[in-house]
Order: structure tokens, then sequence, then C-alpha cells
């Protein structure tokens, strides 16, 4: 659990990320104070539970206190989940017409967007790792190129790109938020828990 100062931190550099999981909490609140907090953390390569858990067990490390980190992942259905957790990578070289260009000639534009999300009560804690996922398709980019790749991600039963929706209009979709669902009904169950038997 949170020490004393009953505070977690969100280790992110990512303005956008922040600012949606602080839109998360302020409609769905946990009795601790959530942060965030920018922490260089060395890239690794693996599946995306392997490498949240590394960030995750790092950070605590370097801070000595609670910790939040997340590993986001866009795979595509033809590319048999690629470029998954490397897909800050391949945005970066490719843009989101490059993204488009791997699934040309492709008859399955599928997609499935991931956030793997690892917590760490504090030292000597396991984190705990929780998974959201959204499915949807790759589609030419529509609405605006601020946070990575939501241009090019329509989510199934919608036609909208994360891109053009408004942040209530993103949330039911968003795989981020499923993940924090989950974080927080770990969260609560563990505020809940009687002193000396929290699951954390």
């Amino acid at each position: 659990m949170p020490g004393e100062s009953g505070t977690i931190h969100f280790v992110t550099g990512n303005a956008n990320k922040a600012r949606e999981l602080a839109e998360f909490f302020a409609s769905n609140p946990v009795p601790f104070n959530i942060t965030p907090t920018s922490l260089d953390l060395p890239e690794i390569q693996g599946d995306p539970e392997e490498i949240a858990m590394y960030k995750c067990s790092t950070a605590m490390e370097k801070l000595q206190a609670p910790v939040l980190v997340e590993d986001v992942c866009l795979g595509f259905n033809a590319l048999h989940g690629l470029p998954g957790p490397y897909i800050k990578q391949f945005l970066q070289k490719l843009g989101h017409d490059g993204l488009n260009r791997m699934l040309q000639g492709f008859e399955d534009q599928g997609a499935v967007a991931m956030c793997t999300v690892a917590y760490c009560a504090g030292p000597g804690c396991t984190p705990v790792v929780v998974v959201g996922k959204t499915e949807g398709k790759i589609v030419p980019a529509r609405g605006p190129s601020s946070f990575g790749w939501d241009p090019i991600f329509e989510p199934a039963g919608s036609a909208l790109t994360y891109g053009e929706m408004t942040p209530a209009q993103k949330s039911p979709y968003s795989h981020r938020h499923k993940a924090l669902k989950l974080l927080r009904d770990h969260l609560l169950a563990a505020a809940a828990a009687p002193e000396g038997q929290s699951s954390t």
C-alpha cells in the first residue's frame, strides 16, 4: 500500500498519457494521490508483461515508493501482432502513412490495442499486472495527430478513430481505461483489506 504520503508515482514523460490517467481517476476516484513522475527507464525487448514488470521494478528501486507504469502495444492481425510493443519506434520511423502501407495487400486490416499496467506498492512487494484490450482496425489517419497512433485506429463498434473522439467518446473504447478499471479494483480492494492482509 502507499505510504504515509498516500502517493503513487505514475512514471511517464508523456503528457497525453498523464492526462488520460487523470481524467479516468477524476471520474473513478481512489483514496490515493496518483501523480505523474518523469523518470528515465531502460528500454528492453520482450513481451508486454515482461516489459511492464521490468519497468515497474526498476522504477520502484529508483524511487523507493509505490509506482505505476504502463506499456502500450498496437498489434496488426495480418502481421501476427507486430508492431506490438515496438509501435512507438515504428511510428517514429514510418509515421501514420507508413503504418498504413504495412498492411497494403492484406485483406485483414484488423488490429488490437493493448495497455499493460504494472503497479508495485513499494519495496518488498511483488508488482501486480493488469491488461486492457480493444479490437479495431487500421484506417487512413483521421483527426489530430497529437497523440501517437490514435488517428489510424478505429475501435470496433465506432465510426470514429481514437483521434476523432472527444475524451468522453474515447473512454468506453479505451484500452488504457479498461486496464485502469482493473487496477482501480485492485487498489480499492487493497485499501479495504485489514492491516497486514493487503493484497498488494
